[in-house]
């Protein structure tokens, strides 16, 4: 669980993580970057409780960074991306492992089930489950099983994020794609479950929206020109929106 910022949701995310209903052991490692609030101390004092409970530092504070930090400190075979305002169903682990087993894949997923709480987060919350808003992607709008491009989170067998180098800490957004997208090239499989559901908090005002939503479109340019064979009408719908807006403005002024 990479963490930077999360006084306000750790604690929770961490207890429904050490709830799982799993029959297996299970480890949890706390990757913290520099926060400016009590996420580090809250994260030591959570460690402190529960000895499967590991907090590891992430200076850089990047999730790329995080996520190779705590891969190498885990001791087991399957390694599972936690967000730390995510929050688990008691089931997930079980349920994620099992279809591992069953489907062959190197990567399981599911939905993003983004979910208010205050009228503001209600309203993002119903964008991002809307295929008006985010497009058809089953990982926001939910779909049959079967093989993707990526998922939400990821419930991974390690040994496929080591053949694939492990993530690319060059990344600022949209690592865990870019991990995805090679371990697919090296004849990886992706799957995609909707018996996977994450509760996930959605920013809280829309001064964080627009900054979160902002570093996904830069890095999204960065990806298109990294992989432009993976470019779609989907990623495109903003900027010819924004084309056409100012088009038309522009039309209106000039009568």
């Amino acid at each position: 669980m990479p963490v930077r910022n999360e006084e306000e949701h750790l604690a929770d995310s961490v207890a429904r993580v050490l709830g799982q209903d799993y029959p297996g052991g299970f480890e949890l490692v706390l990757a913290v970057g520099p926060s400016r609030d009590r996420t580090e101390q809250i994260a030591h004092e959570l460690a402190a409780a529960d000895d499967r409970v590991t907090v590891v530092p992430n200076p850089s504070g990047k999730i790329s960074s995080a996520m190779n930090a705590a891969i190498k400190a885990a001791r087991h075979g399957v390694i599972t991306r936690i967000d730390g305002h995510a929050m688990l169903p008691d089931e997930y682990l079980r349920v994620a492992v099992r279809t591992l087993l069953e489907t062959g894949a190197a990567d399981v997923g599911g939905v993003m089930a983004a979910e208010g709480i205050t009228p503001f987060q209600c309203a993002v919350a119903w964008a991002m489950t809307s295929p008006a808003g985010v497009g058809a992607a089953a990982n926001h709008t939910g779909g049959e099983a079967g093989p993707v491009d990526t998922v939400y989170l990821g419930v991974y067998r390690r040994e496929a994020i080591e053949r694939a180098g492990g993530y690319d800490e060059n990344m600022i957004v949209a690592e865990d794609w870019e991990l995805n997208y090679r371990i697919r090239a090296s004849g990886g499989l992706i799957w995609f479950t909707p018996e996977l559901r994450v509760t996930y908090r959605p920013r809280a005002n829309l001064r964080e929206l627009a900054r979160q939503h902002f570093c996904y479109g830069r890095w999204r340019r960065v990806v298109a020109r990294r992989y432009p064979e993976t470019v779609n009408p989907r990623y495109l719908a903003a900027p010819v929106a924004t084309a056409a807006n100012l088009a038309g403005s522009a039309a209106g002024i000039a009568g």
